[in-house]
């Protein structure tokens, strides 16, 4: 292979910078340094504290700042946290307390306070507080704090508070606090309170709170609070207060309050239904429960009151205040005696 000259003296040169870089770090508590033509600026082979060009250190300690670019053979000792280093960062795990710009590692960048730009790691890309722009981690990448902007993690993406924008993990993908935006786990994805966005996870999507837009599960969704928008799950979908919108689930659904369209392969439950609703079971409710509005499967189970219409092969209501049912049997409990159970329909008759 023909290779340029100054390309060999490169990789002849790199093997005795590194030995001076070792050698510099070894005298006088990572102090020294050697910079052309100033202290200041220039080019720097050591641990300088403030400089401004290209400087090449083997590992920062006490560094104030650094604006150009740092090039780094080892993540930072931890007396380093304050550091401020803008520009680009490279090395096998460059690293600082702020860090802005480009951060590229080879094992992965790393900040103790924040990171700003575009951060790419063969392994991984974290900060202990907050992470802006583009993330990428080959196998993860996370904050302490939030994550905002486009954010790719081979195995996972993550963090502590707050998660927006796009955000792909391999297997999972989520956060204590929010998530917001285009969220995609290959197993799941999830959020400690809210979710808002396209939240699409392979087994599951889940939120603490709410769970709010597009919201697609392969097994399951749900919530604590609220599950709103378009919600698509393989086997079920509920929440710990309400179903709003439409829920479209394979075997079941359910929430105290289901509000908008509901289809699923087997059961809707709730103690309240406004809408409509379409099982290839049943709809039921919770006794003193409530159907306002369309509900339509082999059963029709309300404990409560109907205002609407029922159709089914069974339909049972304790009070149908406004509406009919359609079936072969048709059971309203406080109609009159013999018109409790009638076939092929049924109506108030007080």
């Amino acid at each position: 292979m023909n290779i340029p000259k100054a390309l060999r003296k490169c990789g002849k040169a790199i093997p005795g910078l590194i030995l001076v870089l070792a050698i510099l770090q070894s005298h006088g508590v990572f102090a020294q340094s050697l910079d052309i033509p100033t202290g200041k600026w220039g080019i720097s082979f050591g641990n300088s504290k403030d400089f401004t060009g290209l400087r090449f250190n083997f590992r920062d300690s006490r560094v104030s700042r650094v604006t150009g670019i740092n090039v780094t053979l080892w993540n930072p000792r931890k007396d380093n946290k304050d550091s401020v280093i803008k520009g680009i960062s490279l090395g096998l795990i460059p690293g600082g307390g702020e860090m802005t710009g480009l951060q590229l590692g080879l094992l992965g960048p790393g900040a103790e306070k924040s990171m700003t730009g575009v951060s790419i790691g063969l392994i991984g890309a974290g900060s202990g507080e907050d992470m802006t722009g583009i993330n990428i981690g080959g196998i993860g990448m996370g904050a302490g704090g939030s994550v905002t902007g486009l954010n790719l993690g081979g195995i996972g993406a993550g963090a502590g508070k707050n998660l927006a924008g796009i955000t792909i993990g391999g297997l999972g993908a989520g956060s204590g606090e929010n998530v917001t935006g285009l969220t995609i786990g290959g197993l799941g994805a999830g959020a400690g309170e809210n979710m808002t966005g396209i939240n699409i996870g392979g087994v599951g999507v889940g939120a603490g709170k709410n769970l709010t837009g597009l919201n697609i599960g392969g097994i399951g969704a749900g919530c604590g609070k609220t599950l709103s928008g378009i919600t698509i799950a393989g086997i079920g979908a509920g929440a710990g207060e309400r179903l709003l919108g439409l829920i479209i689930t394979g075997v079941g659904a359910g929430a105290p309050e289901v509000r908008g369209i509901a289809v699923s392969g087997a059961v809707v439950g709730a103690k309240h239904f406004t809408g409509a609703f379409f099982a290839g079971g049943v709809v039921l409710t919770d006794r003193s429960g409530s159907l306002s509005g369309l509900a339509v499967s082999p059963v029709t189970y309300i404990r409560g009151t109907v205002n609407g219409l029922s159709i089914g092969i069974v339909n049972y209501a304790w009070t149908l205040e406004k509406g009919l049912q359609i079936g072969v049997v048709n059971i309203i409990r406080d109609n009159p005696k013999g018109l409790k159970v009638l076939p092929v329909f049924n109506k108030r008759f007080k």
